[in-house]
């Protein structure tokens, strides 16, 4: 069991947390929340060792072992991805070296002599100890791990200073999972994965045997992994016996207990100072007003601290695009011998919000930079549309500020006149508070950087935005500032993210990349491609496991050779034959038809209620008394959600009813006059 007791961590006048204490029982998953710099990740480093507090101590087992994954900063070179990896198994990796250096020597000793029989001894004693590592299962655990997280065989023999940083962050990861330590501490783990590395890491960590003290900024991740969230705010650290979910509505909860406890002591202490005043003056009531002054002097006053104000922000009035806002025709792109994709058509209408997912080097960024116009398909063509202003957020957009300029001055040059009057307000929400406005680009972290980048688009009047994961560096409160005003944005929008939670009340569409595959187009938020991508890869799996089962050959009957057609065409001179097959024929064509057909006309009306009714709540969304409500909007979001989820539903069995209606017309057609 880890014991943290009585911490305390403070950097000059400013204390970011006191007297704080918990414990961590075995297997136990708990979530650090609160907005960055709240002194989350300053506890996870006590924690790891890696900074030491001010007071208190941390306590643990001999030999209970603790892995720490940062945020960022690691970077290996000079090693292979297998051997770094492998090094996990460090101690493993040294006893079966001496065992193979012992089974050398011995092959120079006399089997009758002394050295010889504590030679054997020795490696005997070695190997019961390399048992308990399990050697067997070393090779195919280091396998699993690094293609859990991505990486192909074909990486496994690369030098790891050939990846980059966030590819750096995942070899640190898989040698902590290898590692398996009593004690994970995770900070962010999901900035760096793609959308199936994560899935992978998340039942990974469902099932990992240690205890996990997780900080993400992704709510499904923390609602799915923990049971217990330790929130800080302003000094102070609140436990709570949930996962995040819970931590919100309870801490809401909690505050109405304050305010009303608030509330009956100050009406208290307003009683006992009015006895106070009144018998002041008189000799007879001396003993109790001063017994009263001293009674309200131990009185320990409750202190309401003030909310964080909910800011909402509304991006500029977009000017207004023409219907089509790009389009991709017969386009194909190629590096040398690596194709992306190729004869890939695809066109982005007024209005749309697509969700772009995939593995990484699947042709995402490749994709957004084509759409941007910074890059040419190798063929076919690219049509951005009439009057289409593009504004676009990549992480490398960061790098490119003006080292020398001030937070507040790098955002207002871009801002436009009606919107730069709240540009303070608006760094606020993406945490630039007060003074750290005027704070030079220079002296930034590359997060910081990028949120500043962020800003600086959002100000910027565009209706069409493409965004390159934007969340990475958000806490909670700015995510929900950005998902608001995407909700509510008007113009069309393109993402390049993996936060589901994020994703899933804003976007319509998502488009899926995979290497080798023409990309694929779903019709739903994230939640109903995660549905119907795992639906299609058991299918798919299903298929290919019956398509190589032996069949049995079927065996001809007396009315069927194996070479005749089983459709008897009667001779061209008996028409009264014809005739009566055309009129089965077209009995057998009403008689399928007709369910199908009424069905699709009652279907294309509920249809078109449902977009009616997606309208009009997507209107309501945009209104100040919802967009100022956290949870009206999130109800609100919520039924849009639902009704967009059905409407793919039905827009999936109309076009199954179409399909079925055209094979039904193909297999039994009408006789031609």
């Amino acid at each position: 069991m880890l014991a943290i007791q009585n911490l305390r961590v403070e950097y000059g006048a400013r204390v970011l947390f006191s007297d704080l204490s918990f414990t961590v029982q075995p297997k136990e998953r708990i979530a650090f929340a609160g907005h960055n710099g709240a002194g989350k990740s300053t506890l996870m480093k006590c924690i790891g060792n890696i900074i030491q507090p001010s007071g208190g101590k941390i306590t643990m087992p001999k030999g209970y072992r603790i892995g720490y994954l940062p945020q960022e900063g690691i970077h290996v070179k000079g090693i292979s991805l297998w051997d770094e990896t492998e090094s996990a198994f460090a101690e493993a990796v040294a006893i079966r070296k001496r065992i193979d250096e012992l089974s050398d020597s011995l092959e120079h000793l006399d089997p009758r002599s002394s050295p010889f029989s504590e030679c054997l001894e020795e490696i005997g004693n070695l190997e019961i100890m390399l048992d308990a590592y399990d050697p067997a299962r070393m090779k195919p655990r280091i396998q699993a791990v690094l293609t859990g997280l991505g990486f192909s065989e074909s990486d496994f023999d690369r030098d790891c200073g050939h990846f980059s940083g966030g590819w750096q962050m995942r070899i640190a990861m898989a040698k902590l999972f290898l590692q398996a330590p009593e004690c994970l501490l995770l900070d962010e783990p999901t900035n760096h994965l793609d959308i199936d590395s994560q899935a992978w890491m998340e039942n990974y960590l469902v099932n990992y045997p240690g205890s996990i003290l997780l900080i993400s900024h992704d709510r499904s991740l923390l609602d799915t992994l923990c049971t217990r969230t330790i929130a800080f705010h302003k000094g102070r650290a609140e436990e709570y016996a949930g996962n995040y979910s819970y931590f919100e509505r309870e801490s809401v909860v909690r505050r109405e207990n304050l305010v009303r406890a608030y509330e009956a002591q100050q009406k208290e202490i307003a009683k006992t100072q009015e006895f106070i005043d009144r018998f002041r003056a008189s000799a007879n009531k001396a003993t109790l007003v001063q017994s009263r002054i001293k009674q309200l002097a131990k009185v320990e006053r409750i202190v309401i601290e003030a909310e964080d104000p909910v800011v909402n922000f509304r991006f500029p009035p977009p000017p207004s695009s023409g219907h089509s806002v790009a389009k991709l025709e017969r386009s194909s792109k190629r590096f040398g011998n690596h194709t992306v994709f190729e004869n890939f058509d695809f066109e982005i209408t007024k209005g749309e919000k697509y969700a772009i997912v995939g593995p990484n080097g699947a042709g995402k960024s490749t994709f957004c930079k084509l759409i941007t116009g910074q890059d040419d398909p190798t063929d076919g063509e690219f049509t951005l549309g009439l009057r289409v202003a593009l504004s676009y957020f990549s992480q490398n957009h960061a790098d490119e500020l003006d080292p020398n300029k001030t937070i507040l001055e790098t955002v207002e040059e871009t801002a436009t006149r009606e919107a730069a009057p709240h540009c303070r307000n608006l760094l606020g929400c993406f945490l630039f508070r007060g003074d750290d406005v005027f704070k030079k680009i220079g002296v930034l972290s590359g997060g910081e950087r990028s949120r500043v980048a962020l800003v600086r688009m959002l100000v910027q009047p565009a209706n069409f935005l493409i965004l390159d994961e934007p969340t990475n560096h958000l806490d909670m409160q700015s995510q929900g500032v950005l998902q608001r005003a995407l909700v509510a944005y008007p113009g069309t929008v393109l993402i390049v993210s993996h936060n589901r939670d994020f994703l899933d009340p804003l976007v319509h569409k998502t488009i899926e990349f995979r290497p080798g595959r023409k990309p694929t187009l779903y019709p739903g938020n994230i939640t109903y491609y995660l549905e119907k991508s795992a639906a299609d890869k058991a299918r798919e799996a299903a298929a290919v496991k019956a398509n190589s089962a032996p069949r049995p050959a079927a065996a001809p009957t007396l009315s069927q050779s194996p070479t005749t057609s089983t459709t008897a065409t009667p001779p061209s001179g008996n028409r009264k034959d014809q005739r009566k097959i055309d009129a089965d024929n077209r009995n057998q064509r009403n008689k399928l038809l007709k369910p199908l057909q009424e069905e699709m006309t009652s279907l294309e009306g509920k249809i078109a209620e449902m977009e009616s009714a997606q309208a009009t709540l997507t209107t309501h969304l945009s209104s100040e008394e919802v967009a100022s409500s956290p949870q009206k909007f999130r109800e609100t979001s919520n039924a849009i959600e639902k009704i967009t989820h059905n409407l793919e539903v039905a827009y999936t069995r109309w076009t199954e009813l179409s399909n079925q209606i055209e094979a039904i017309e193909e297999k039994y057609p009408l006789p031609s006059a």
